[in-house]
């Protein structure tokens, strides 16, 4: 006859309680690594290694630079950040809103659907106090340089010190420059002019050829102004069969180029706007049509007055164009832009619309100066 074991109550209660805390270990660990092996695969994804001939290298050196990038930072995280940013400006400590998105981002893996604002909140307050730097906090995160540069590239020229035109008073019709650090980028469609949006980045599209949408879609009224959203010079402008009447503007970085396509027939352009010019965010560059779909130049072919808005990421100039071209989804973006809209007036004898207030932005200062000397 086989003996029964018995264990006393406290004894069996321990063991149990062991086997417990075993077990949440071991799935706090299975977590840890999932979260791990996300942020490695979207940072490795990112990175591509190509070879290219370094200068006054002889040959054979790699050319290390962002491949891809997948910008999905949500429209409450960048508010969040953004208020930090300004609201720390000139303290000891200054949180940098890039910074701060790029170091949740290499703890999401990318996956702005994880955000918490205690987790911002956290981070934050651990700056403030002087418990840790950036450079701390981040040591450990092996893509974190990865999402800063990818951040960076869609965000640095975004905020900053600027000068605009102001009202002397509430009841003055005389301006005067006055200087502010905060948001110098704007929607692209001028103020108090309606529009109506939804995410349709990816979409589905035919003409021509079977394709992605590589943009974001903003319906409203022919002849809307549409302004620059950040400053820079007008790389292109002109017809395009896809994207009708169209502008391109690069930042003065280089990093980011800015598409505005199915622009108005007959009159699709700012007056004497041209390639080459220098324009201040908020400058109107154009007005709201629907050209486009046909080789023919000025052919309303699209269904719905809109604005196609476009931003393309560039870390190489091989991405310029053709199949390794980055473009991303400014749908966030664009929320997060909409709470500064550039006001406009009307020529009534001309019937072009021109900005209220001008503005002087140093990084466009800075080019124009640049140039100059060279």
């Amino acid at each position: 006859m086989r003996k029964r074991l018995f264990f006393p109550a406290g004894i069996a209660a321990e063991i149990l309680l062991l086997l417990l805390v075993f077990c949440v270990w071991q799935g706090s660990g299975q977590n840890q690594s999932a979260d791990q092996e996300t942020a490695v695969s979207a940072g490795a994804r990112g990175i591509a290694e190509e070879n290219s001939d370094a200068a006054g290298s002889g040959g054979g050196e790699k050319a290390e630079y962002i491949k891809w990038v997948e910008f999905n930072v949500s429209y409450e995280a960048l508010n969040r950040a953004y208020t930090y940013d300004v609201e720390t400006y000139q303290e000891d400590v200054h949180l940098n809103w890039v910074e701060l998105l790029a170091y949740l981002g290499a703890r999401y893996g990318g996956d702005f659907t994880r955000y918490q604002e205690a987790d911002m909140t956290q981070a934050a307050e651990k700056l403030l106090t002087g418990g840790s730097t950036i450079e701390e906090m981040t040591a450990d995160m092996e893509y974190y340089g990865y999402y800063r540069e990818a951040y960076g590239a869609v965000l640095d020229g975004m905020v900053g010190e600027y000068e605009i035109e102001k009202p002397e008073s509430e009841d003055s019709d005389k301006k005067v420059w006055k200087k502010f650090y905060g948001l110098k980028a704007y929607s692209p469609i001028a103020k108090t002019f309606p529009y109506t949006d939804y995410d349709d980045f990816g979409v589905s599209r035919s003409y021509g050829y079977r394709r992605n949408h590589l943009g974001h879609d903003m319906m409203g009224q022919v002849g809307t102004p549409i302004v620059a959203s950040e400053s820079g010079y007008v790389a292109v402008m002109g017809w395009n069969q896809y994207g009708g009447w169209r502008i391109g503007i690069n930042s003065f970085d280089g990093k980011r180029y800015y598409y505005y396509a199915h622009l108005r027939q007959n009159i699709p352009f700012a007056e004497s706007l041209e390639e080459g010019d220098v324009v201040q965010a908020g400058d109107v560059i154009g007005y709201m049509g629907r050209t486009g779909y046909s080789t023919t130049e000025n052919v309303n072919n699209i269904d719905t007055y809109h604005l196609h808005f476009g931003l393309q990421l560039i870390f190489d100039e091989s991405q310029r164009e053709g199949n390794h071209e980055i473009w991303v989804d400014v749908y966030p973006l664009v929320r997060f832009l909409s709470q500064n809209r550039s006001e406009v007036v009307r020529n009534d004898a001309s019937k072009e619309w021109y900005r209220k207030y001008s503005m002087k932005d140093p990084a466009a200062e800075k080019y124009l100066k640049s140039n100059e000397q060279n």
